[in-house]
């Protein structure tokens, strides 16, 4: 992961963000509040953030935004995350994107699963709003 060091107020930062810089990330996740939780820890992290609410939608989603990262929910209403895993991952322009499962499923349970179905790794919900961000940002350097 970036590190960077401290930085008085007076400091101008290092880094500049535009929306060329931005990373855009997938979340496919069918829960209201779990989705708007997800976009309130993540929108400061000057993320672009993309929805779909189910698993089709989701697919669709990614193959016309080709997202640098894709949060899927394991329990969709119309395909199950390992159906949409296993459709992205088939596919040569998606291969590379890494998918994260979110689930509810007990932590060991959880991983267990996600390697199974192929997922480049798992967050567990109810997520952790003060570590969420870190562990997103994490495989944007294969580090997570």
């Amino acid at each position: 992961m970036a590190r960077y060091g401290r930085c008085r107020s007076t400091c101008s930062p290092t880094i500049s963000l535009n929306e060329y810089d931005m990373k855009t990330i997938l979340q496919i996740e069918d829960n209201r509040a779990n989705r708007l939780l997800v976009e309130r820890v993540l929108e400061p992290h000057n993320y672009r953030l993309l929805h779909a609410a189910d698993g089709e939608t989701g697919v669709a989603l990614a193959l016309d935004e080709k997202p640098d990262l894709i949060l899927v929910d394991m329990g969709l209403p119309d395909v199950d995350g390992q159906t949409v895993v296993t459709l992205l991952k088939q596919i040569p322009d998606m291969e590379s994107i890494p998918i994260v499962a979110i689930t509810a499923w007990p932590p060991d349970k959880a991983l267990e699963m996600a390697r199974q179905y192929g997922c480049d790794g798992c967050i567990t919900k109810p997520i952790d709003v003060k570590t969420f961000a870190d562990q997103v940002a994490a495989y944007f350097y294969n580090d997570a």
